[in-house]
């Protein structure tokens, strides 16, 4: 509860809202934990290849219609998919507090947040928390070994838990992920 620091006025004056200062609570920490940035998963030279295959392919097909910007498009895609699967992600600090979420250098505040929900990502743990900001839209917490129980029960008190429901978009990336699988699932 914020507190409201008043000095005293003289004898038969009032207070004006410049003398009237409201002093939040301090931050507690509720929940603090380290994990990598995203979920990552090592690929294997057959998903190279694929994703190599369907860029030439798609290339060749705009090199007819002469679209030079599309394929430098298609080909920077390429690479930045090379590298988030070669990469590894860093760890990073996330932190729930009694004022908002920090994750990393960011800070978001529960007044920002609508709503939470969790999802299974390549075996990962991921707590996603959508925001009213235009960016980023949802933030995404790979849990590592925290307990999803206990992360729950903090988060609930201050956002519902809902799970939203696919998009239009959403369902035919699934579809799409389903029928072109970019490697296959045999280890």
């Amino acid at each position: 509860m914020p507190t409201i620091k008043k000095t005293a006025p003289a004898l038969g004056q009032s207070f004006s809202p410049s003398e009237v200062s409201v002093v939040p609570p301090p931050a507690k920490d509720l929940l603090g934990w380290e994990a990598p940035a995203r979920p990552f998963k090592k690929r294997n030279r057959e998903y190279f290849t694929t994703i190599a295959a369907i860029v030439f392919l798609v290339s060749v097909i705009l090199l007819f219609v002469k679209e030079w910007l599309l394929i430098g498009v298609i080909i920077a895609l390429m690479f930045v998919s090379y590298v988030l699967a070669t990469v590894e992600p860093e760890k990073v600090k996330h932190k729930i507090t009694t004022r908002g979420v920090f994750t990393g250098d960011k800070n978001y505040k529960w007044d920002d947040l609508m709503q939470f929900w969790f999802s299974d990502k390549w075996g990962h743990e991921v707590l996603n928390i959508k925001t009213l900001r235009n960016f980023p839209p949802q933030l995404q917490m790979l849990l590592g070994s925290l307990d999803k129980k206990q992360v729950r029960d903090i988060v609930e008190k201050y956002l519902p838990y809902e799970k939203p429901e696919k998009n239009t978009l959403d369902k035919m990336a699934n579809w799409l992920q389903e029928k072109v699988p970019l490697e296959s699932d045999k280890k």
